[in-house]
């Protein structure tokens, strides 16, 4: 049984990225869970694979269901799908796509080909990895999730903020007036 090693990078920044392990024997369905475990998302997006070349073009496509959308050609299905049947070269590139509204993009290429049947582990796996994964959902996965809803309720900014109230450190022109006044007044008193 040949053991695949795949090497995933973000495509933003290919300094973060996770090596994966997965039997040939195992879909795609497996990589792509596997994959959102390792770069810690959830799994509550539309997700796709591509076949690709050294180019990093997008070929056949593997999809998660099929959607609603138009396709060049009938896409293969993920759960249906063996990773070893679609590996055509030596260093198979595919391109992963998850959250359609995000377009989080993963470039995946074949490192390693290893026939280790002796091997405990379960498959797939994460045996490596480098950098810190982006956040799904923007701060709320570098924080405590409950110090990030505080933030997001109360993030004020100008276009919102009543009159007479402005941001920290600006004064109104009105009130330094205003102000000035009432100090004069109270100096006249003493």
């Amino acid at each position: 049984m040949a053991i695949l090693k795949f090497r995933v990078y973000w495509e933003e920044d290919e300094s973060v990225y996770r090596d994966l392990v997965i039997k040939h024997t195992q879909t795609f369905f497996d990589l792509h869970n596997c994959i959102l475990k390792c770069f810690e998302f959830d799994s509550k997006h539309y997700a796709t694979f591509y076949r690709s070349n050294d180019h990093w073009q997008r070929g056949k496509e593997i999809t998660l269901e099929k959607y609603d959308k138009e396709y060049k050609a009938e896409p293969l299905l993920m759960n249906e799908t063996y990773i070893g049947k679609e590996i055509k070269e030596p260093n198979q590139k595919f391109i992963y796509v998850y959250d359609f509204h995000k377009n989080w993009t993963f470039l995946v290429e074949l490192i390693n080909v290893n026939k280790d049947e002796s091997s405990k582990m379960d498959y797939p796996c994460c045996s490596r990895s480098e950098g810190i994964a982006p956040s799904q959902y923007g701060t709320k996965g570098l924080i405590n999730e409950k110090l990030a809803e505080l933030e997001e309720k109360y993030d004020l900014n100008t276009a919102v903020m009543a009159d007479g109230y402005t941001e920290e450190g600006d004064a109104d022109e009105n009130e330094t007036e205003e102000e000035e006044e009432v100090d004069d007044s109270q100096s006249d008193e003493l």
